[in-house]
């Protein structure tokens, strides 16, 4: 079984419970909620040597609305660019967050 490394170790201060994983095997990020078996993911595909596709954003009903599905985001845009890869934004969910969160950095990893 695949091992997922933390994408952040830092807990986030507002969920000090909130942790995002980075499994590259299965190319998805994951935060395990209240340590069961429920789980939020962001999923993503290589298109090319250097290019993404942010293509699926998941949040279980019962833990929708609490500001999970914006740390997935968050960790798979920061990937993007600290990898210094390029990211088609399939999932509707990242094209709003990449909007509501104007970084200069995001920009200049997304394809038009």
């Amino acid at each position: 079984m695949a091992q997922a490394a933390p994408a952040n170790t830092a807990p986030d201060a507002a969920n000090p419970q909130m942790q995002v994983e980075h499994d590259k095997k299965r190319r998805q990020f994951v935060i395990r909620l209240n340590g069961s078996h429920d789980r939020a993911v962001l999923l993503y595909e290589y298109v090319g040597k250097k290019t993404v596709d942010l293509q699926h954003t998941e949040v279980p009903d019962a833990y929708r609305g609490r500001g999970i599905a914006k740390h997935l985001a968050k960790a798979a845009m920061d990937f993007v660019v600290e990898e210094d890869l390029k990211a088609h934004l399939t999932c509707w969910y990242i094209q709003k967050y990449v909007k509501e969160n104007p970084q200069p950095q995001y920009f200049e990893h997304i394809c038009q």
